[in-house]
């Protein structure tokens, strides 16, 4: 099992980031993941495996003025 953003989720072996967006049917566009105290942004997704039992953040783009 993992948290993401305070909320329990299913792991697998080999979870990707992008593994874990189609899985939480999330499909805000978010630039940049946190797993534990490592950044990771789009580009590498499809590349970045989840370790069970991480701690992930979910960080949405902000725009403001």
């Amino acid at each position: 099992m993992i948290e993401v953003n305070g909320r329990t989720v299913a792991w697998h072996e080999g979870m990707t980031i992008s593994d874990l967006l189609d899985g939480i049917r999330d499909k805000h566009p978010y630039p940049v993941v946190r797993i534990g105290d490592k950044y990771v942004s789009r580009p590498s997704f499809d590349s970045t495996t989840v370790p069970d039992n991480s701690v992930v953040f979910l960080i949405p783009m902000i725009a403001g003025g």
